[in-house]
């Protein structure tokens, strides 16, 4: 046998190579000689027979044991070299690096996406398969087309003005907001929205504000990374216990008064009334989540809490639950007084998302597809919450549903002594995705809660899914 780090038949079967003193096959494998070295050398490197380290023989002298060119070798030790099995030094040694075993690779790369499940109750999420790609794919190309050359490049508010009226037009005739475009500020979405708000809040001197528990965590974590303390306030059957925010220091509060996330309900009339006379009162701000105002399934939306009090409301929007978060679009509508203080004192600025996402955003409005395509939504969600509610009905009859006739979620209690997350667990395994309520809340409850999400739901799995999950339940 040849010794390590040389080549040679040795005592090498007829048909194969002895490379550093390991016997590959060579007449197993079909295509050119190239070909086949590649394979044999990549399959003794990733089984470990050629270590680490391993110094492979001169390219001139395995030519010569194989009987063919040298080009035939240097090409297969520079093809290797160029996947990352092999190191190549000028003057030096072909060398077998170190490969990290593909688990290991994987890890180091960072968990992969997790993959949504079959039956899909998480809330939140929009049915994926209702994006209207033609339409958006046509808006999109109809902005590139459009947007002049020499607004290619600068800001997208000044870029974008057109698009932005559309946009503002929109938000007044469905939204009743007070507003012109020059109080409409852009952003990537609802959380990065409430991100540059917060900041702003900072660098105007508050250093906490209240928020709603439960709440969707998006709006609040936005807040918390800002730097800004998070005080959170109860929700009951009438929304956010206005009665409590005197009893914090806070002149600043993120609520979720058209559809309040998760518990469902609107804010009353009553405390809204009472919300907006705190504000003028503290002279604070209200953070205004626009959240699910545009699915309601039993009436017509309630009008935006910014339309009643545009001094002192700035209202956060996105497409992230009527068309995709993918799409990247959100939008504030900022009180005028705030919109000096920013001229005024050079606070910063949101970065706001592409000219073209914008335009093609107002195309969408413009050609009546974008209101089009939230009208077949509503449909659809309509019909996917009532076949949930009768399967719940039917299969879960000890569970408690709640929350108005509105948006992408509902609530569901379970019955006394019941370990949610188990119930979580175990539908997992089923093929089931479900979130608890304590998962919004900043303060545990206990209360063995779901929070059913099924815009995402495929519309006819519905008694399926509800089906599995009562055997979590009842496992």
């Amino acid at each position: 046998m040849a010794p390590s780090g040389s080549s040679g038949r040795g005592n090498a079967a007829p048909g194969s190579i002895e490379i550093c003193g390991v016997p590959l096959e060579l007449s197993g494998e079909s295509g050119s000689l190239t070909h086949r070295l590649m394979i044999l050398l990549r399959a003794g490197i990733r089984s470990g027979r050629l270590a680490a380290g391993t110094a492979l023989p001169p390219s001139r002298s395995l030519a010569a044991d194989l009987g063919c060119s040298r080009w035939v070798v240097t090409e297969a030790y520079g093809q290797l070299v160029a996947e990352g099995y092999l190191t190549a030094r000028r003057g030096s040694a072909t060398v077998v690096r170190e490969i990290v075993p593909t688990s290991a690779a994987a890890a180091s790369r960072g968990p992969r996406p997790e993959q949504r499940a079959r039956y899909d109750l998480a809330p939140g999420v929009p049915d994926l398969a209702g994006f209207p790609r033609a339409r958006w794919a046509e808006s999109y190309r109809r902005a590139v087309q459009h947007r002049q050359t020499d607004r290619l490049t600068g800001s997208t508010m000044i870029g974008s003005l057109q698009a932005r009226t559309t946009i503002t037009d929109y938000l007044r005739r469905t939204r009743q907001v007070q507003e012109d475009p020059t109080q409409l500020s852009l952003s990537t979405g609802a959380s990065a929205a409430a991100g540059w708000l917060a900041r702003l809040l900072r660098a105007l001197g508050h250093v906490r504000v209240a928020v709603e528990d439960p709440s969707w965590p998006g709006l609040r974590d936005a807040a918390g990374r800002a730097g800004l303390e998070l005080v959170p306030i109860p929700v009951d059957d009438d929304g956010l216990r206005v009665d409590l925010l005197d009893d914090h220091e806070v002149r600043a509060v993120i609520t979720t008064p058209a559809h309040q996330f998760p518990i469902g309900v609107p804010l009353s009339a009553e405390r809204r009334l009472a919300l907006i006379d705190w504000a003028r009162r503290v002279d604070g701000l209200i953070i205004e989540g626009d959240y699910d105002a545009e699915f309601r399934y039993d009436r017509q939306p309630v009008s935006s809490l910014q339309g009643m009090a545009p001094d002192r409301v700035a209202l956060v929007g996105s497409t992230s639950k009527t068309l995709s978060v993918s799409v990247g679009l959100g939008w504030v509508i900022l009180p005028q007084w705030l919109i000096m203080k920013i001229l005024a004192e050079d606070l910063e600025r949101n970065a706001g998302p592409p000219g073209f996402v914008v335009d093609a955003m107002g195309i969408m409005i413009d050609n009546g597809w974008y209101e089009r395509h939230l009208r077949a939504m509503r449909q659809s969600y309509r019909r996917k919450r009532e076949a949930v509610l009768a399967a719940i009905a039917e299969l879960l009859p000890g569970c408690v549903p709640s929350g108005m006739s509105a948006g992408l979620h509902l609530v569901l209690t379970l019955p006394v002594g019941v370990d949610v997350d188990h119930v979580v667990d175990r539908a997992r395994s089923l093929d089931v995705g479900v979130v608890t309520m304590d998962r919004y809340r900043l303060q545990r409850s206990g209360e063995p809660q779901l929070v059913i999400g099924y815009g995402n739901l495929r519309s006819g799995r519905e008694q399926e899914a509800i089906s599995r999950l009562a055997a979590a339940v009842r496992s």
